[in-house]
């Protein structure tokens, strides 16, 4: 859109009269005077030549979308809008699900929302239940249709009512958009087997494996098990489909315009059902580039921009999560980086956190995660980190070689270490987990299994053994305490909140048998669930009475605003971290102690941060930092203020 005035006034000359009201029409121009030099700009260095045309298109698009956004929606724009820092609030607390493991359906999750909301959630996300192709399906992360769920789960009415639901109650609807790919049976892939030449420029497809070929020399392969390889003959097709991750998943081709419009179009249909937040699955994968890995291309950032723009056009209530399971270098770019300084994403898995929490626990060293954090490039202060203790997927043990010399280790050695320690093979292992995607040729073994079962409780609980159980509890609830406290989302994944073990039932289900990520996707157990309130001295009730407690404090600390970065300071005791925030309200400093052991940390350590009295928050108790020690109990996690 050029920027010449003349232009501006004749081109909002002609959107106005396609409003029948002029605070509308007035609404939709300021942004789009906002917003229109972030996208054209985007749209040009992605496009070139085809920006102008593909701008006109988009602009329809976006028209047809405002005119069809519903009253409340457009109340909820206004009201972002005037709380830009909504997901950066130190109330922020998310919950990470399956729709049918937790409830069913859609209906069955609007009937547990007072569980919910009772927990202190703000943030719901349901993991992928848009319609995936039948039977095998990467756990709904292969999508036949972007505009129906799952037809077990409801329907598409259902998801608009559970979101109309969820907003007087303050919390954000949290949807997975898979960028990079389809299923084979998507309306698109089915059109381009069948020869049409619209939409077989969708996709990457070859006469012959010349290009493919080439492409692999650089390629990895996501999932060397059961899926190697990144290219899939199909006979119908008559070539060779570019195909990341599993044969079934027909990557798409974000260099054609069409497929970008047709991303607005989903994007802003599925806002208007009232989706708040769109996860943005697989999205370092998105643009090709031979010899590269394909991933973290820069064009990947322009479309995102543009796609964000286009957010913020129509629906700015709406913000964008990256899912980018990338070294920090370049995750930092998915937030915005230079000329897209916060214009990209709103937030971005932190997963070097949750790395490095495992990886401390392991080792009882908390050098490594201190030397990862020093080094971690500093986020636009407008965006969020989401972090996690676990999720859905594997633990790949993302930890560089780099980051590990400076903390005194062979990173090789030190991968090879938690692999065999949270898979049971370490001697005096206190985890039970199960190896993912073992790579040969590289070594690489990931990790599954739910929090409690790695933290130790389900070997403590075969043992009949107190003592290892009180551990395991205390491990748990000092994982939370450093993902509570670091400053961004924290992302509860449901069952953590009531310790649920490894369920290896996941084995007798065919289509789940050969993926063993299942074992850490169980059913809620709701009897668990009131047991937990009922009898908070078991196990499960004291992570549940302990996670509430630390999500209360969370919610009443200012010093928690996303918008300041923890970062690592030095401490004597390698068992213990320790990360400084420094808020307008003061500094806050959290202490914790990744070891069995008591420490008696000494307290100079912490005055100097925080002069000679202090507060911890978690347990309401004063601390006179003049001289002496101050005793950590194991695992103990302090939030510390000055007072």
């Amino acid at each position: 859109m050029p920027q010449s005035d003349s232009f501006r006034t004749l081109l909002a000359g002609q959107l106005r009269q396609a409003f029948d009201d002029d605070r509308d029409a007035d609404t939709f121009l300021l942004r789009l005077d906002r917003y229109a030099p972030e996208l054209t700009a985007s749209l040009q260095a992605a496009y070139g030549d085809a920006a102008p045309a593909l701008m006109d298109r988009l602009l329809e698009l976006m028209l047809h979308a405002y005119h069809a956004r519903p009253a409340d929606l457009k109340r909820l724009d206004e009201a972002r809008l005037l709380r830009p820092d909504w997901l950066q609030e130190p109330g922020m607390l998310g919950y990470v699900a399956y729709t049918d493991r937790f409830a069913g359906t859609l209906k069955g999750v609007r009937e547990r929302l007072d569980y919910l909301q009772d927990l202190g959630v703000t943030y719901l996300h349901l993991m992928p239940l848009l319609q995936p192709r039948p039977g095998e399906n990467d756990g709904g992360y292969a999508v036949a249709d972007y505009r129906a769920v799952r037809s077990d789960l409801g329907s598409m009415d259902d998801l608009s009512a559970l979101a109309a639901d969820l907003r007087p109650r303050g919390v954000s609807l949290v949807l997975d958009l898979v960028l990079n790919h389809v299923a084979q049976e998507h309306e698109w892939a089915r059109k381009a087997r069948a020869g049409d030449p619209t939409y077989r420029e969708y996709f990457h497809v070859f006469p012959d494996r010349t290009v493919p070929d080439a492409f692999e020399r650089t390629l990895p392969e996501v999932f060397p098990d059961f899926a190697p390889g990144n290219f899939t003959w199909n006979e119908e097709a008559g070539g060779w489909v570019w195909t990341t991750f599993n044969t079934y998943q027909w990557d798409l081709n974000w260099s054609n315009p069409s497929v970008l419009a047709e991303f607005v179009d989903i994007i802003l249909h599925l806002a208007n059902r009232g989706v708040e937040v769109f996860r943005l699955d697989a999205i370092a994968f998105m643009w090709k580039r031979l010899g590269t890995d394909c991933q973290n291309q820069p064009e990947v950032h322009h479309i995102t921009q543009a796609l964000r723009a286009c957010a913020r056009i129509v629906a700015p209530a709406v913000a964008f999560k990256a899912e980018a399971i990338v070294a920090p270098a370049d995750l930092i770019h998915y937030l915005g980086t230079g000329e897209h300084h916060g214009q990209v994403s709103d937030m971005a898995y932190h997963n070097s956190l949750m790395v490095q929490l495992w990886s401390s626990l392991a080792s009882r060293d908390t050098r490594l995660f201190a030397e990862a954090l020093r080094v971690f490039p500093p986020k636009p202060t407008s965006t969020t980190w989401g972090m996690y203790v676990r999720c859905h997927d594997d633990i790949g043990w993302a930890i560089s070689d780099a980051d590990a010399s400076r903390a005194g280790l062979d990173g090789a050695a030190h991968r090879h270490f938690l692999s065999d320690f949270y898979s049971g093979e370490h001697p005096g292992t206190f985890a039970r987990g199960m190896v993912f995607q073992f790579n040969p040729q590289t070594g690489d073994r990931r990790i599954s299994g739910t929090a409690a079962s790695l933290a130790g409780l389900e070997v403590a609980l075969d043992a009949a053994d107190p003592r290892r159980t009180d551990d395991a509890v205390r491990r748990l609830l000092l994982l939370h305490a450093v993902t509570l406290a670091f400053g961004g989302v924290p992302l509860l994944y449901m069952g953590d909140e009531l310790a649920l073990l490894n369920d290896y039932s996941f084995a007798a289900v065919p289509e789940h048998a050969a993926d063993n990520r299942w074992v850490h996707r169980p059913r809620m157990d709701w009897e668990r669930a009131a047991d937990a309130q009922a009898n908070p001295g078991t196990p499960h009730g004291r992570v549940n009475a302990g996670l509430r407690r630390l999500i209360s404090v969370r919610q009443g600390l200012p010093h928690l605003h996303a918008s300041v970065e923890s970062r690592p300071v030095p401490s004597p005791d390698p068992c213990v971290l320790l990360l400084r925030r420094d808020h307008p309200q003061g500094v806050m400093l959290a202490a914790y102690n990744f070891s069995e052991h008591t420490i008696n940390f000494p307290a100079w350590a912490l005055r100097d941060h925080l002069g000679d009295h202090a507060r911890d928050h978690i347990a309401a108790t004063a601390f006179n930092l003049g001289s002496g020690t101050v005793t950590l109990e194991p695992y103990r996690a302090l939030w510390l203020t000055q007072s």
